[in-house]
């Protein structure tokens, strides 16, 4: 029987990579074929994503699957959340993708609650409130660039247009369109009596496909641009979906931080609370798969290590810089959840600062400034950890630790000591491969999430870190 392979293309706010795999010996087999470059760009006086680009990247990565003579039997893209493309009536889009770090919501959450009070809006959605969440982006087109506003006729989440280049399809899906907070929590549907109060265009606004939907084969342009057709099935599209997916564990109520660019903290829930303790907490009720409600927090996460490492340790390896941190013996501590780290134009200067202004030692060199981050990311992972007791009212002992940051090893050490759990950290590609897991179980490969969680545990390296 021929090899059946599955890829992933896995795009962050740094950096994309082309995972592919397959089933050997009842596990999977992860392998990277491709990664390239990504990031934010200034244009016009705005933070954008060069899309085109990034498309021409997921194409050549498809190549590299021809080349190997490894044809994929299908695959799916997951990015970030929260932005998207408008396209006009030719389906052409309109503008630019821009960033949520971009500035443009600044103080745009003041023209939603003319129309919906933010308690109302916690209460119907369940979304944490944060100022790049799509519904201030849309409000913020609305407000300055009416005309591009009025001419589209579809908006469609970054991943979602991608699909939608690959197949000609359009399609909306439910992981990430949650994160807009434009979907009700009870329904897991459009809040159409929303978006009608807000006057955004209900016609943006596409059915919504759950994850493991088949959208379609390559469409035929794609076909000879690549040299293959292959099935194209909706992943959990957002990251954090497709990574909470690969959590190694057979608990229904684990709790988790799916740690990268941003470090989301949290546990899975059947039902959302929308409840105004939950509100007051600043937790989310995000869409996973199997219509799981991913209940966490996000936290700024590794962003703030990243940009350390871009202004003042480029030729230092992110190990290297763990590794270091560990032998300082700085205590300061910053609130790594603080708007200031969101986008400064010097993370480094700005983690001094916030150390001066509260009167604690000021780092000096990247191994404290390092240490600084890790103690606060340590602290704000207990705190949250406390928060989720409160709210569930489930005592839990242990944490899984998946993505970029399972590799962190003394942030791992921290986590474990400032919470009191065990830390399980791995599997490190979580997000592909949870990608993967979602296309292997509509392949029926795979039976289901129960199946494919055991199957990763089986599969992957997972490191222990205990408390004392």
């Amino acid at each position: 029987m021929d090899t059946r392979y599955y890829l992933a293309v896995d795009i962050g706010a740094s950096s994309g990579r082309h995972m592919l795999s397959h089933m050997e010996n009842g596990k999977m087999v992860l392998e990277e074929i491709y990664r390239f470059p990504n990031g934010m760009t200034e244009k016009a006086g705005h933070k954008v994503w060069d899309v085109d680009r990034l498309f021409e990247e997921i194409l050549t990565g498809m190549k590299k699957c021809l080349e190997m003579g490894k044809i994929p039997y299908s695959m799916g893209i997951d990015t970030w959340a929260v932005d998207f493309v408008l396209l006009d009536e030719n389906d052409k889009m309109l503008g630019d993708a821009v960033a949520y770090r971009d500035d443009r919501t600044k103080d745009i959450d003041k023209a939603v609650y003319q129309f919906v009070s933010e308690t109302e809006l916690y209460t119907r959605t369940g979304i944490q409130k944060q100022s790049f969440n799509t519904i201030y982006q849309l409000m913020a087109v609305k407000k300055q660039n009416w005309k591009l506003f009025t001419n589209a006729k579809t908006m469609l989440m970054i991943p979602d247009y991608f699909h939608f280049l690959l197949t000609g399809r359009k399609a909306q899906e439910y992981t990430n369109a949650t994160t807009t907070q434009l979907i009700k929590a009870k329904t897991k549907d459009w809040d159409y009596q929303l978006i009608e109060k807000l006057g955004y265009p209900q016609d943006l606004f596409l059915e919504i496909k759950s994850p493991g939907y088949e959208l379609g084969d390559l469409s035929n342009v794609i076909q000879e641009k690549v040299g293959f057709n292959c099935k194209v099935i909706l992943p959990p599209t957002h990251d954090t979906a497709s990574a909470v997916m690969a959590i190694p564990t057979q608990a229904d109520d684990a709790l988790y931080i799916s740690s990268g660019t941003w470090s989301l903290m949290g546990t899975e829930l059947k039902e959302a609370d929308c409840s105004a303790g939950s509100r007051k907490c600043n937790l989310t009720n995000e869409g996973g798969y199997d219509y799981r409600f991913r209940y966490l927090k996000n936290i700024m996460g590794l962003w703030m290590i990243q940009s350390v490492k871009k202004e003042i340790a480029q030729d230092t390896s992110f190990a290297q810089i763990c590794e270091m941190a560990a032998k300082e013996n700085i205590k300061s501590v910053v609130d790594a959840n603080a708007d200031r780290f969101l986008a400064p134009d010097n993370m480094t200067e700005e983690v001094k600062k916030a150390c001066s202004e509260s009167g604690q030692q000021i780092p000096q060199s990247v191994a404290e400034v390092a240490a600084v981050i890790y103690n606060s990311l340590a602290k704000c992972y207990a705190g949250t950890a406390q928060e989720i007791e409160e709210l569930t009212g489930k005592k839990y002992s242990h944490i899984h630790v998946v993505g970029g940051g399972a590799n962190a090893a003394y942030l791992n050490e921290l986590t474990a000591k400032e919470t009191g759990m065990t830390v399980y950290a791995g599997p490190g590609e979580a997000t592909a491969i949870g990608n993967i897991a979602s296309q292997m179980i509509a392949a029926e490969e795979l039976y289901d999430l129960k199946a494919a969680r055991q199957c990763i545990f089986d599969s992957f390296e997972i490191k222990e870190y205990c408390p004392d």
